[in-house]
Order: C-alpha cells, then sequence, then structure tokens
C-alpha cells in the first residue's frame, strides 16, 4: 500500500511536470493550457503502465525460471493479444478483397473489433461442426496407457507428455479433445436455447403488441413475476427439480435445461418484441394491411418482424452471451450438461485442482483456464459484434 501510494505521488508529480514544462516551451499552446490536471495525470499514469508492461514483458523472457514463472500469465496475454490483433487484421484485409460486393463493403466498414468478433465466431463455429473429425479422441474416452492428471505443456519434466499437449483430467481423458468437444455441446445447445427463446418470447411480443387488450395485460404480468426471480436462482431451482423427474420420465436433463432456461430467457426477449412491435403497429403501413383485410400471420411476418430485425439480431447476440454463460453456471454447478458429455463449465470445475501447480510451474496450472478462457473469448467476441451491429442500426457516423 506504501509503494502504490509513492507510485501514485510520483506519478502525479510528473503530470503536473509536463503539463508545466509544455505551458512554457509551447508559449502557453491550447493542447498545454487547456489541460486539466486529471487529463494530464492520465496521459502519465498511461505512459507508465506501457512502461511497465514492456519491463514485465521481458522480465517474462528472462532464462532465470524463477523470474519467469511471475509473468507466465502477462506473456501470455500479451502474445496473444498481438496474434489475436494481427489475425483480425489479416481476416479483415481478405474480407475486402475476397466475397461479394455486399461483403466487401462491409468489411471495408467494419472495426478491427468486430472482425476479430466475427473471425472467433467462424471459428467456434467450424470447430464445434467438425469436432468429431478435429477432436484426436473422443470425448467420454479414456485413453488406454495415458496417466491421468497429465498437465498442460508436454514438458515430461514438469509432469507433462508431448502426445497430450493440453494434458489429461482425473480419468485420463484427453483435455484437448474435450474442449473440442464442448464447443459443440455448450456452443451448439446455447444457441439452440436462444432460438427457442426468440420463437417463443418474440412471437408473444409481437401478438400481445398486435391485439393489445386482456392478452396484452395478462402476458406482461406473467413475465413481470418470472423477470421478478433472479435468473440463475430460478433455474438452479426448476434444474434442481427437472434431476427427479428426468430420472422418473427418462427424458435427458440437458432438455429439460433448454427448455427451462429459453423460458426464462424468453421473458426479456418478449418486452423487447413488445415495445418495439408497439411503435410499429401504429404506422400507416399497417392500417392500411388492416384495411385491406391481412390477417395475423401476414401483419407479424410480413410487416411487424422486418421492421423490428435490426434491434431482434443486436438483442440474440446479447442473448446467445447470457444464455451461454447460464449453461455453463449450471454445469460448473453440476446441474447443466450432464457426464459424460464434454462441457466448459464442468472441465472448469473438474480441473480446479490443477490450480495448484502455480506456485511452481505456471504453465500447468493453465488447465483449468482452458476452458474458461474459451468461454470469455467466445463472449467477448459476439459482443464485439453485437457493438458494431447497434452502431450500424443505430444510424450513428463516426
Amino acid at each position: 500500500m506504501i509503494n502504490l501510494i509513492v507510485y501514485l505521488v510520483v506519478i502525479a508529480v510528473a503530470a503536473w511536470a509536463m503539463r508545466f514544462v509544455g505551458q512554457k516551451l509551447t508559449s502557453n499552446a491550447p493542447n498545454f493550457r487547456d489541460m486539466s490536471f486529471g487529463v494530464a495525470f492520465g496521459y502519465v499514469l498511461g505512459a507508465a503502465l506501457l512502461v511497465w508492461l514492456v519491463w514485465a514483458y521481458l522480465q517474462s523472457r528472462s532464462d532465470d525460471p524463477a523470474v519467469a514463472n511471475k509473468f507466465f500469465f502477462l506473456k501470455a496475454a500479451v502474445e496473444g493479444f498481438v496474434i489475436f490483433a494481427i489475425a483480425a487484421w489479416l481476416f479483415k484485409q481478405a474480407g475486402k478483397s475476397v466475397g461479394t460486393a455486399w461483403t466487401k463493403k462491409m468489411f471495408r466498414s467494419m472495426p478491427l473489433t468486430a472482425a476479430f468478433g466475427l473471425l472467433i465466431i467462424i471459428i467456434y463455429v467450424v470447430v464445434a461442426v467438425c469436432a468429431q473429425w478435429i477432436a484426436p479422441y473422443g470425448q467420454d474416452e479414456i485413453i488406454q496407457g495415458a496417466a491421468a492428471n497429465v498437465i498442460a505443456g508436454g514438458d515430461p519434466a514438469l509432469g507433462g507428455d508431448p502426445a497430450y499437449p493440453l494434458g489429461t483430467d482425473q480419468i485420463g481423458r484427453d483435455i484437448l479433445s474435450r474442449l473440442i468437444y464442448g464447443a459443440q455441446n455448450t456452443v451448439g445447445i446455447a444457441f439452440v436455447t436462444t432460438m427457442l427463446a426468440f420463437l417463443l418470447g418474440g412471437s408473444l411480443g409481437f401478438l400481445a403488441a398486435v391485439l393489445g387488450g386482456w392478452l396484452d395485460q395478462l402476458l406482461s404480468r406473467m413475465v413481470d413475476v418470472l423477470m421478478a426471480i433472479p435468473s440463475l436462482i430460478f433455474a438452479l431451482l426448476l434444474m434442481t427439480i427437472a434431476s427427479v423427474w428426468s430420472t422418473t420420465l427418462g427424458i435427458p436433463l440437458t432438455i429439460f435445461m433448454v427448455l427451462i432456461i429459453a423460458v426464462i430467457d424468453s421473458t426479456r426477449v418478449f418486452r423487447l418484441a413488445r415495445a418495439v412491435g408497439q411503435n410499429i403497429v401504429v404506422m400507416d403501413y399497417i392500417e392500411a394491411a388492416k384495411l385491406r383485410g391481412e390477417g395475423m400471420g401476414y401483419l407479424v411476418f410480413k410487416e411487424i418482424l422486418p421492421n423490428a430485425m435490426a434491434p431482434l439480431l443486436a438483442e440474440f447476440g446479447l442473448r446467445f452471451c447470457f444464455v451461454f454463460l447460464t449453461i455453463a453456471a449450471l454445469s460448473f454447478l453440476g446441474v447443466g450438461i450432464q457426464p459424460p458429455l464434454a462441457d466448459w463449465g464442468t472441465m472448469v470445475r473438474d480441473l480446479a485442482g490443477f490450480i495448484n501447480f502455480a506456485q511452481f510451474a505456471p504453465q500447468a496450472s493453465v488447465t483449468p483456464l482452458l476452458a474458461a478462457g474459451a468461454i470469455a473469448l467466445l463472449t467477448v467476441a459476439v459482443n464485439f459484434v453485437v457493438d458494431w451491429m447497434l452502431h450500424k442500426t443505430s444510424g450513428l457516423k463516426e
């Protein structure tokens, strides 16, 4: 704490000195004359953090393992950031040259963050669809002759094995294969659940907006009751009850999970669809369609839905992230996707014991962070794409 206070004081003094010297050297130019102390402090703090980051990265490449291990995760973060930034830039440049006129225009206007998000989503989709051909082993295959709890990295001196670059779990299953199949299970189930939530919530929301009256009041009050309960606690309670029904009825617990999460999340979709629908039903072209004698199906699918597509697509990305994280949380708590299916939430829980290796071999403690990192990476990627879509549909210009 004392060191932190000293560093802040030194940075504050340096900020004041930078502003003062800048005003004198530039004859009180507007850039320095109008600069507040907070802005000057931010510049100096950013420069100090950048210098420390460079120093720490150089320390992570030290020949002394004791020194390098202290900055192992910083090294991985910096190198990962650089690699992903270069990959996103190359992906964007390729998109400008390859494809249709519409896709080329889209890539030209796309920020680098959205290109990164789109690239990650495509990679996840390819891995999920082709999991059985990419994975070297089955998701529940116990490898004959393989040791249990082999750490990641493939270094035999630390307990690794080159044949299993990401190690094995507590019963001798290949973690790389389970991570790949986890994309198929976790992401695939989350996508199906989100589609069901939008089908249910969007249909009822548009129906309430068009018909109004007692149906609108009834559906809205039911949604209010469901939204008053914290979603994760509510899902956990219903999954606990469903675990008993699953055994009695012989229905997989995953089916109950999909239905429960879809119903809970459909309440948020209902609110959005109803609000957007109420703004659309008062338009003149809706009244003209009613005067022509068009039915309910035409009004919803031909008039309201196309005009509500932009906010619904943006909400779909956000809902997918929340559903994805909810499934991972339920699996971590033991009531989500059930073994032997590979799931990232379950993998985080089962591999948590590898954290004990962090003191003497940080690369060994990476194992439980692989699934958590996969969850975080997809969440960030989807949010980057959603932010870009919201910017495009809002009509705002840079």
